[in-house]
């Protein structure tokens, strides 16, 4: 179905303000994708996008034309999903996202497999530290490991996930072992940072409720991997999933510190909009992931 492909990838093209961005999304090179472009626009004889060399934005015909676009594909998506429910193979596609490590470690291993048993299905992962707009991103199921968002999205919890605050010996040795929470204050933390990030500041849990740490350091990034390499390096304290970082603690690499002060508790889980989970392989795949996590992660 070529115009319904051309009207994803118009769809997608607005949505990430790029072709090369959309296009990628749907695993389509910028010269496939802006020929889909141009031929949607023959094909309604209109221009869809304002071009200039720093940007592309949609026309006032263009915007009009998505909101029409988007309609025409959740019909066809939910149509597709209530079909695949009378059938024993479920095909079509599942657009999957979540953080870079525990992408890496846990999910991605397990989309093989899934696409073993189901064939017919094909599973679009990307990977990010950054936190993804669920319904704009056209996201199925994000995996996510925080704190609960007050959405109208829905949350399968996989497994509650302590969190620890520990740095290599190297650095402890070298700026010393911090004893109150307070002291975090005159230590480099290592943050997970980008636009409209939460981890401005650490919350841990005290005997007389939250406190929160307006913690500061040389170094962020947007990677979560990264962080656990600079403290495996010795160069800070980092505020960590537990299991995310059990084999390191286990080793003896990182050290717990302020063990009767962790940090506040996250949820490791997959977020989906309520009408995804009507949709048989949405559901199939998540609980395909939830089984195996649970599983794999190690009960640190």
């Amino acid at each position: 179905m070529p115009y319904i492909e051309s009207l994803r990838v118009f769809v997608r093209v607005v949505e990430r303000g790029s072709i090369t961005a959309g296009g990628r999304d749907l695993r389509l090179t910028p010269a496939v994708a802006s020929n889909r472009i141009k031929e949607l626009e023959q094909r309604l004889d209109v221009r869809l996008f304002n071009r200039t060399t720093r940007k592309l934005s949609p026309t006032a015909v263009g915007r009009e034309f998505y909101a029409h676009a988007l309609k025409v594909l959740k019909t066809l998506d939910d149509a597709e999903a209530a079909i695949s429910g009378f059938s024993n193979q479920p095909r079509g596609a599942i657009d999957v996202a979540a953080p870079l490590g525990v992408g890496k470690h846990y999910i991605a291993p397990l989309v093989p497999r899934f696409v073993d048993a189901y064939p017919n299905v094909s599973i679009r992962l990307r990977l990010s530290d950054r936190k993804v707009d669920v319904l704009t991103d056209g996201i199925d199921v994000a995996f996510v490991v925080g704190r609960p968002p007050d959405s109208n999205l829905k949350l399968r919890k996989i497994i509650d996930s302590p969190r620890v605050l520990c740095a290599a010996p190297f650095y402890l040795d070298c700026y010393g072992i911090p004893q109150t929470p307070k002291d975090l204050l005159e230590h480099t933390c290592l943050l997970l940072r980008y636009p409209r990030s939460p981890e401005y500041f650490w919350t841990v849990e005290t005997p007389t409720g939250p406190l929160k740490l307006d913690v500061s350091g040389s170094y962020d990034s947007d990677n979560g991997d990264v962080l656990t390499a600079w403290a495996l390096s010795g160069r800070g304290i980092v505020n960590k999933p537990r299991f995310e970082i059990a084999e390191h603690l286990a080793s003896g690499a990182l050290v717990e510190i302020l063990p009767q002060t962790p940090p506040l508790a996250s949820t490791f889980g997959a977020l989906y909009p309520h009408r995804r989970l009507q949709d048989s392989k949405v559901r199939l795949f998540i609980d395909f992931v939830v089984d195996h996590v649970r599983r794999m992660v190690p009960h640190a």
